[in-house]
């Protein structure tokens, strides 16, 4: 093996490392926020209100992708999977009001 596909098998394996890390912040981060959003989905289901918020889930993409244009990433793939999670907690949500 070269010096050069070393060094590069090297930076390889710090940049898988780096992945796996943020692999792991993301999915306990997530875990942290769908705690939260149970949360407000079991107060609605209390108090009667709506699973969705439209209001709000337009204001929370605008803010995401905002922050996304600022972390230099794709504010359509941010934009997408903002989406994503809103769907999955509003189906929590009207698990709770059944």
């Amino acid at each position: 093996m070269t010096d050069d596909a070393i060094r590069a098998a090297a930076l390889l394996k710090e940049h898988r490392h780096s992945i796996d890390r943020l692999d792991a912040i993301l999915v306990y981060t997530l875990g942290e926020r769908f705690k939260h959003t149970q949360a407000v989905g079991k107060l609605k289901a209390e108090h009667d209100l709506p699973p969705s918020d439209p209001a709000r889930e337009a204001a929370q993409i605008e803010r995401l992708e905002d922050l996304a244009k600022q972390a230099d990433l794709d504010p359509e793939f941010a934009k997408a999977f903002l989406n994503f999670i809103i769907e999955e907690v509003i189906r929590h949500h009207k698990k709770h009001q059944q």
